[in-house]
């Protein structure tokens, strides 16, 4: 018996969620004793099949002739694949969460959802209530496992490599099933949310969309993502996928800077485990700067312009 790993992949790489949930396998298998093997579906598997087996996977089951996502086919392609293991575990994103309780019910196994933690082989952490509440739950037999992002750390490539096999599943009945007609690729030309090392966020102090170049400057000087906090979403003023928090992405960065945010719990869910937190704002008393390790007290029109500037000048020395 063994443990799965879905290794979700976009753009021809192994996205970080997914080799987080390497980490927590890992564990797994430290407690249990026994092998990790990941589950790859892709068009171009071969580099995706090195990646795998840099950061310890030394077995992958593959499916290489898949060019558009589809959950019930990828379902049945996992189910195939994980029908001897013990544990199948998933990244808690999008696709994750879309695919993996279809695999449980065919699989006729126990969930376990959104972990932050494994304490054994039947012992699990999880966060509830914006992370008010810490969760342990006690399960056991074949489990289906989605873990939360940005919790585990990415483990440490190894330069090994991955044996492969190939997996098959039925075929489906095109006229019974939706169709993905198109997936549209997100055009900002920064890095996506959860893969950045540097995040610059904005909330309802930036005022209004107008003002949100403030935002787009000094993450293009830094070469970081944009976020965004609940409000200024439901304002219109983001898209719902440049969202932090608890309703939207958790990140952990290596720094994160929060610019007119005032710390609501739903959004502190989301990035309070960044190495290093930075606030603006002009409220002193605004709960972010409780979490903060660097806070600014300041009107963020004044302080965002010389602050890009600063780091122009920087840059250019």
């Amino acid at each position: 018996m063994s443990i799965g790993v879905y290794l979700e992949s976009y753009n021809g790489k192994i996205v970080k969620a997914a080799l987080e949930t390497i980490a927590a396998a890992n564990k797994l298998a430290s407690s249990t004793g026994k092998e990790v093997f990941g589950i790859i579906i892709d068009n171009e598997i071969d580099n995706l099949v090195s990646i795998a087996g840099s950061y310890g996977i030394t077995k992958v089951k593959k499916v290489s002739d898949v060019s558009l996502y589809h959950p019930a086919l990828y379902a049945r392609y996992i189910t195939n694949a994980a029908t001897e293991a013990d544990y199948i575990l998933f990244p808690a994103t999008v696709w994750g969460k879309e695919i993996s309780p279809r695999v449980c019910l065919k699989l006729i196994a126990s969930p376990v959802s959104d972990i932050i933690g494994i304490e054994d082989s039947t012992t699990f952490n999880r966060s509830l209530h914006g992370n008010k509440i810490q969760a342990k739950v006690k399960t056991q037999g074949k489990l289906v496992i989605t873990v939360r992002p940005s919790i585990f750390d990415v483990p440490s490539e190894t330069g090994g490599q991955a044996s492969t096999e190939d997996i098959s599943a039925e075929i489906i009945d095109s006229e019974n099933i939706m169709k993905l007609a198109e997936v549209l690729a997100a055009s900002t030309g920064r890095v996506e949310l959860t893969e950045a090392d540097i995040i610059v966020s904005g909330g309802r102090g930036t005022g209004g969309p107008e003002n949100f170049h403030l935002i787009e400057s000094l993450a293009e000087q830094l070469g970081a993502a944009v976020g965004a906090s609940r409000a200024v979403v439901d304002a219109g003023w983001r898209p719902h996928s440049d969202q932090v928090g608890q309703t939207g992405k958790f990140v952990s960065p290596k720094v994160y800077i929060a610019v007119g945010i005032s710390g609501a719990i739903q959004h502190l869910a989301g990035m309070s485990t960044s190495e290093i937190i930075v606030a603006i704002n002009k409220d002193e008393e605004a709960p972010i700067f409780k979490i903060a390790d660097y806070g600014l007290v300041g009107d963020l029109f004044e302080v965002m312009p010389k602050l890009t500037e600063e780091i122009k000048k920087i840059k250019t020395l």
